[in-house]
């Protein structure tokens, strides 16, 4: 049967000189044979423990920012599973892993293929260059439609601009034309925090733009 766990793991994101304490939201979809884990965060035992005896097909990363990523090469080795990023955000993964690069590149429109269902890439930079959500269609065991939505749109706002690599005319524009017009009943399920929907989020666009974060 379908389905998509939660595992909220906590640790640190640091960037630009400072170190901040943090919770992030892993998702794992799939069945009770396959699963795709994204952004497996932090603490990879606890991960590990919500995929059980599934086989993990396929890491995919929202975003390179180093709370999302730190965990990653344990991972892979964990899962014996390839990890996937947008090459826009390579240097952030070089700052914590110079020696050795993703599996491969996620690419605007790409699709990974889960238990019966899609997930399908997203390109929305401005939290960073290469910052990617990923839809989901609803479907008989799907209620309503989901978007997996990293740190570019959360709870109340979208994802931070104010440090390197990052710009707020460029996430604003990523969720006006990326997010925003998915179906209002969209579920948001985000890299931290409470999860949301479309249309929950959708008319307070222009507060967001008019406070300028």
């Amino acid at each position: 049967m379908f389905r998509i766990d939660n595992v909220v793991t906590s640790g640190t994101f640091s960037l630009d000189g400072g170190t901040w304490d943090v919770d992030n939201n892993v998702w794992i979809v799939g069945d009770d044979a396959q699963v795709i884990v994204i952004d497996p965060a932090h603490n990879i035992n606890a991960v590990a423990e919500a995929v059980g005896d599934r086989e993990v097909m396929a890491i995919l990363l929202t975003h390179g920012h180093d709370d999302h990523i730190r965990a990653v090469g344990e991972a892979r080795d964990r899962f014996s599973a390839p990890v996937f990023l947008h090459a826009a955000d390579r240097m952030l993964w070089d700052a914590v892993f110079p020696d050795e690069g993703p599996d491969d590149e996620i690419e605007d429109g790409d699709t990974f293929e889960i238990a019966g269902h899609t997930l399908r890439a997203l390109h929305t930079p401005g939290h960073s260059p290469g910052s990617v959500c990923f839809s989901l269609a609803a479907g008989d065991d799907v209620p309503e439609p989901v978007v997996f939505s990293g740190d570019t749109l959360f709870n109340g706002g979208p994802g931070a601009t104010g440090r390197s690599y990052s710009d707020f005319p460029t996430i604003i524009e990523s969720i006006r034309e990326r997010l925003l017009t998915l179906p209002a009943e969209t579920k948001v399920l985000t890299g931290h925090g409470d999860s949301t929907s479309i249309g929950a989020e959708g008319p307070h666009l222009q507060e967001w733009i008019d406070r300028g974060h």
